[in-house]
């Protein structure tokens, strides 16, 4: 038999079954998430499965960050029922304002390694950056959750992905992500997992491969899993109180295909309107008139992509006149954190709409809307109507390139603007 890879080790040791890609195997859960785009209905689930008591309270988590704050009468009654559920359940609740649930999961140090983190929303293959087993489920699989503490899973297939080289100035993990996207397709990887590995995995740090590991479900990926090292262990140092060392593949491990990414030769990257996997070198759009700039999401509302974006504006002197810049922290943490070094001062100094940390105008719930304009944004979808007005059209790039933007009015390379 050939050995394993990362995803078949860690779901055989949460069936206690010999898993193979391919397998169907039953699976205790680590940690599961609701958010409130999710969690009403696997309450109704839940309540329609004659549940009467959440098994194990401890490994389950709420937030409420889709709806934040809530934008009518009819989501803050669904709010008030989650806290209810929660309250009544012993389960942790995360309110308005606390920040987006994956963001949330990785900073308390709830995904580990060798885990089986869920979360009722597609982008919790986030937490496979720390070297966890982190897939997006439906509302009825949260409520069989809530019920018995498992959930059935096929074992996938995983398309291995080796990084060599290293980042050159002006190119950030959001290109890589990109690039991967343009390699595989939006369906290229479906109901596979992107095990991430080789010598280039070393000169990201945790934050980088959030961000790759989030954007693997946009090419249809069931997770994007990265091997653990030092950086694994520096980031959940004071977030948890132990974790194991990690799990690695198998050096005669099966994977149905292989694709290598030298980091050194990459250069800024644009995913054009409508789908995030047209994909062009940024160079290529630009030019292109920008009137809105979003800095935020899962996947780009960290601290250093805050910085990194700030730096670049600076640096260009401020916003071009007639150009939207809409800050979202990811979590309170991030904004607490901006906070005290100056960098949200200096934001809205420069004008800058500041949204309560969350989903914010990602999902086209709430925050700031667009107007029938071009918007550059960190986020990882850019679909018709994403972010809540059909008639505008979403490009999406680093935030460094996002911040460029910004200072240009139109896309420009962020080296152009920051020699």
């Amino acid at each position: 038999m050939p050995g394993k890879t990362i995803s078949e080790k860690i779901l055989s040791a949460k069936s206690g079954q010999d898993a193979r890609a391919g397998d169907v195997v039953v699976c205790r859960v680590d940690c599961a998430l609701g958010t409130d785009g999710s969690t009403p209905m696997a309450i109704d689930y839940f309540q329609a499965m004659g549940g009467t008591r959440v098994l194990d309270p401890q490994r389950i988590v709420f937030a409420l960050d889709h709806y934040a704050p809530a934008p009518s009468r009819a989501t803050t009654q669904l709010h008030q029922r989650m806290r209810d559920f929660a309250a009544l359940h012993n389960i942790k609740l995360y309110d308005v304002g606390e920040g987006i649930g994956h963001q949330i999961l990785v900073e308390t140090g709830r995904a580990l390694p060798g885990g089986l983190a869920v979360g009722a929303d597609s982008h919790a293959v986030t937490y496979g950056a720390l070297n966890c087993f982190g897939t997006g489920i439906g509302s009825s699989d949260l409520a069989a959750i809530f019920v018995c503490g498992r959930i059935w899973l096929r074992v996938p297939e995983s398309i291995r992905v080796t990084l060599t080289g290293q980042l050159p100035a002006g190119v950030y993990p959001k290109d890589v992500a990109l690039a991967l996207a343009s390699e595989l397709g939006a369906d290229g990887a479906t109901y596979q997992a992107i095990e991430f590995g080789g010598p280039g995995v070393a000169t990201l740090d945790l934050e980088d491969r959030l961000v790759l590991s989030n954007m693997t479900v946009e090419m249809g990926a069931k997770a994007g899993v990265f091997p653990a090292d030092y950086r694994t262990a520096e980031y959940l140092d004071g977030r948890a109180t132990a974790f194991p060392i990690g799990i690695a593949p198998d050096q005669d491990a099966n994977y149905s295909r292989e694709i290598t990414i030298e980091l050194g030769q990459l250069v800024p990257q644009i995913a054009l309107p409508h789908h995030v996997d047209r994909v062009t070198p940024l160079r290529d759009a630009a030019g292109t008139a920008v009137q809105m700039v979003y800095l935020g999401t899962c996947t780009g509302g960290r601290v250093r992509d805050f910085h990194q974006a700030l730096e670049v504006i600076r640096a260009g002197g401020g916003v071009a006149p007639g150009v939207q810049l809409v800050v979202t922290p990811a979590s309170r943490q991030v904004l607490e954190t901006l906070t005290r070094d100056g960098t949200l001062a200096q934001f809205i100094a420069l004008g800058a709409v500041i949204v309560t940390p969350g989903c914010g105008s990602c999902c086209g719930t709430c925050g700031a809307i667009p107007g029938d304009v071009n918007v550059i944004s960190t986020a990882n979808r850019n679909f018709k109507g994403r972010m809540g007005n059909s008639n505008a059209n979403i490009y999406l790039a680093s935030p460094a390139s996002c911040a460029a933007a910004a200072v240009r009015g139109s896309i420009v390379a962020p080296e152009e603007i920051r020699p």
